[in-house]
């Protein structure tokens, strides 16, 4: 049995950043990985990167099949860039075999035959599996031809002329808009009452407005009973009506990677099936960390790396950092145009209490929109009129995935609005905005 400082499971972004700082530490470690497509993890060969290259080529006019050559490109690229590397560096090995714990310091290497080839064993063990789409348990899903998850619906033969979507996120909401872009007819099926229910109901309403416009239709209320293959097309059946479609998405959520032998460990399940951990994303068992998707909570690689942050910590460092002290945590819907959100809405922040300031600033009244062409979109901000530090914001425009960060920069240091509202910008910029966006009245 051989043993390394440091085992990885799984060569996600969490995981391949503290395998590469530890191997720099002079640590021995082995990374195993059972799938050759996801050198690099989820982001980068079926996740943020692929989807929005062809979110990117959607708006600027590329066709579909050539957007789909562009990203297999990309994400070739960028795999064989993340294998080499790791595996180019004498302190680490990569080892392609499927990963299942014998006891809480034994990890067993089995090969594609099912067969164990080694058993492997290190002081700390990081589990780094992320998550895969749900398939929920619709008549016809196993047998459909034309049904697809998020990563199947980007490596299409042809485009579809009719494309159904099975759930109203935010993976939906992303491929929606791109296949609208692309000229496909797009239905949405959502079973609840409301597109984007936590977001801020005004920004939601102008989302829904937006994609209506390119074409995207809503159907609300709509639990999908069957799936059914006709001749060249299929026919999703719900509560709703039923819709003919060319390919249908399934966007339900994604689950977390636990077929790991997690019952010959002392490791614990929370109640969504994700590895429990605590604030230094230690689990059940001290020498064994989760990072990234596997552990529940915001999939995000940016949450991943993130992790890594603080287990690299906690290995060589002060141990200080936690999940409880990394700041407002921002996100992007790469819908065009993008929403970007940070924070609290003013609905939230009410009901927790706060007497607030609000101002919403639509993109039409922002100058640059002249040169970028493109007035559709809403700007809202929230602050505490007692301190006057930012609570949240959602911007629902161009350029909002990088104007969002600036603002999470304020949360974090409690700088006022007012600094954000009297700054100086370039001009003609989507961040002066910020001087009419924090005119609180």
């Amino acid at each position: 049995m051989k043993k390394y400082d440091l085992v990885v499971i799984g060569f996600g972004k969490g995981g391949k950043t503290i395998a590469k700082f530890a191997a720099g530490q002079g640590k021995s470690v082995a990374v195993i990985e059972k799938s050759k497509a996801m050198y690099g993890g989820t982001c980068i060969n079926v996740g943020c990167v692929p989807s929005k290259v062809l979110v990117h080529d959607s708006i600027e006019g590329v066709q579909f099949d050539d957007g789909l050559k562009r990203k297999q490109q990309v994400v070739d690229a960028l795999n064989n860039k993340n294998y080499h590397n790791l595996s180019d560096d004498s302190a680490i090995e990569v080892l392609d075999y499927t990963a299942r714990f014998k006891s809480n310091e034994e990890v067993e290497l089995y090969d594609e035959a099912g067969e164990v080839v080694e058993i492997i064993t290190g002081d700390n063990i990081i589990i780094n599996t992320g998550a895969t789409p749900v398939i929920p348990a619709i008549e016809g899903v196993k047998t459909s031809q034309h049904l697809y998850d998020s990563t199947g619906i980007m490596n299409l033969k042809e485009q579809p002329k009719r494309l159904v979507i099975i759930g109203g996120g935010y993976i939906s909401l992303e491929f929606a808009s791109t296949f609208a872009n692309y000229g496909t007819e797009v239905t949405v099926l959502e079973h609840g009452k409301a597109i984007m229910p936590r977001e801020d109901k005004k920004v939601a309403a102008e989302v829904v407005r937006i994609l209506e416009d390119k074409g995207v239709k809503f159907i609300l209320e709509a639990d999908t009973t069957e799936i059914a293959d006709q001749d060249g097309f299929t026919v999703v059946k719900t509560t709703q009506g039923s819709f003919k479609a060319d390919a249908v998405l399934l966007a339900v959520g994604r689950e977390p990677n636990t077929d790991l032998g997690l019952e010959h460990t002392d490791i614990e399940l929370g109640d969504r099936g994700e590895i429990k951990t605590d604030e230094y994303l230690r689990t059940t068992v001290d020498s064994i960390y989760a990072l990234g998707d596997v552990k529940g909570g915001m999939q995000f690689t940016y949450i991943s790396l993130d992790d890594f942050r603080i287990v690299k910590d906690q290995l060589f460092g002060e141990g200080k950092r936690s999940t409880e002290n990394r700041g407002a945590v921002p996100y992007s819907v790469f819908i065009d145009p993008p929403l970007s959100r940070v924070g609290l809405t003013a609905e939230e922040a009410i009901d927790e209490g706060y007497d607030i300031l609000e101002n919403t600033l639509p993109v039409n009244q922002i100058p640059r929109h002249k040169i970028n062409n493109d007035p559709r979109g809403l700007f809202t901000a929230v602050v505490d009129k007692k301190t006057g530090y930012i609570l949240g914001a959602s911007l629902l425009g161009k350029e909002s995935e990088e104007l969002i960060n600036q603002i999470k920069l304020a949360m974090d240091y409690n700088i006022s609005y007012e600094v954000l509202r009297d700054n100086i910008y370039t001009h003609p910029t989507m961040s002066e905005s910020f001087n009419d966006l924090f005119k609180m009245a």
